[in-house]
């Protein structure tokens, strides 16, 4: 069978309500028992952050789903030559979906009224967003479908607000005379934004203006070599092997704030770049191209702290891109997990920067089990 070329034509964002400064976080997220976090000016030093969106107002109220939210990008892409009822597949990653069950991607289907279509999300954190590309990708290589939309969206700012820590915190203070949570918890309530932004894939490029052609998508995962590295819904028992919520009574689930988002910070540091630097050599090899080919590179990252790194651990395997090829948006939008790849494909896009051969390379981490997505795409 033919493989049939992929583009990407149009890209769309959505972040709810303004940009929330550092000094604004918790006027939304509430503090802990009343207390300042110990470690929140350490935090936001060291990734860089400086605003994010919240679909909140202050006090904690919400103002959006992740489904609305998702559903607001969406409706960006559609003008009289594309409408919602043209949509043959819709594919969206989250890590912060509105319920355990149905699919995020179904809600989504059900707020847009437009047509019965194939959707689909896969399951993840940062990656779910790319593991949902690479299936519109696929489709549309395939021919099963002619367009497809896939996008990431996510509403993390409901796991990050104190009251959901209220009973965690009551124990702490009973026990240990400390109200403060786990570093775990506290380390992510600083790095974690809302927002959305969805790609349009069709088997044709645009007429009229640039499109991005699909070269290859990769991602792979090294669960096999590491442990769980960020979770919510289980806690980990003394051999690092998580305990699922189900297994565990009421009340552990919440002393324990079990179903918040946490992450071990030390895990991550020590692998999640070193992993990285492996994983874009692989694709340098596996796809024959070099680095110094790519004419910008979409790293995604959870916090300025690690760019440095990443360049040094990449040099060392002999993939160096160098700092004028980069192009982030971390400290004006933060961590948007699954959208965050989006968001900077979407921002570069649609600042008429790109010129017809310009090749751009997409790297988006995932820190759960250490999985790597890398997707190459070129100006058309």
């Amino acid at each position: 069978m033919k493989k049939i070329n992929v583009y990407i034509n149009k890209l769309e964002k959505f972040l709810p309500n303004s940009p929330i400064g550092n000094n604004e976080m918790e006027d939304y997220l509430g503090k802990i028992n009343g207390i300042n976090s110990k470690a929140r000016t350490l935090i936001l030093r060291n990734n860089g952050i400086k605003t994010r969106y919240y679909a909140l107002e202050k006090g904690g109220r919400s103002t959006h789903t992740n489904s609305e939210i998702a559903v607001e990008a969406i409706n960006k892409l559609f003008d009289n030559s594309f409408t919602s009822q043209d949509i043959e597949l819709l594919a969206l990653g989250t890590s912060s979906a509105d319920q355990i069950v149905p699919s995020h991607a179904q809600m989504v289907q059900g707020l847009l009224k437009n047509r019965a279509l194939e959707a689909i999300t896969p399951e993840g954190t940062c990656n779910s967003g790319m593991l949902a590309f690479k299936y519109a990708y696929m489709s549309v290589a395939l021919g099963e479908v002619n367009n497809a939309i896939s996008g990431g969206s996510e509403k993390l700012s409901a796991w990050m607000l104190a009251k959901n820590f209220k009973e965690e915190s009551d124990k702490l203070l009973e026990i240990k005379n400390r109200p403060y949570i786990a570093f775990e918890r506290d380390f992510l309530r600083w790095m974690l934004s809302d927002g959305a932004a969805v790609a349009l894939m069709q088997n044709k490029p645009n007429k009229n203006r640039l499109s991005l052609k699909v070269e290859w998508v990769d991602i792979i995962s090294y669960a096999n070599e590491l442990d769980t590295c960020m979770y919510s819904g289980g806690i980990p028992d003394r051999k690092g092997q998580l305990i699922p919520w189900r297994e565990l009574d009421k009340e552990v689930i919440n002393e324990k704030s079990v179903m918040a988002l946490a992450q071990n910070s030390r895990l991550l540091g020590e692998n999640i770049i070193k992993y990285g630097a492996k994983a874009i050599k692989r694709v340098v090899d596996k796809y024959n191209f070099t680095t110094n080919e790519i004419d910008y590179f979409l790293p995604h990252m959870s916090s300025e702290f690690f760019r440095d790194k990443i360049a040094e651990e990449s040099a060392k395997v002999g993939c160096s891109i160098s700092s004028e090829k980069w192009f982030t948006n971390l400290t004006k939008y933060g961590n948007v997990g699954s959208a965050s790849a989006y968001l900077m494909l979407e921002e570069l896009f649609n600042s008429k920067k790109l010129k017809k051969g310009d090749k751009i390379l997409v790297m988006s981490p995932e820190s759960a089990r250490f999985s790597y997505a890398y997707i190459l795409l070129t100006a058309v």
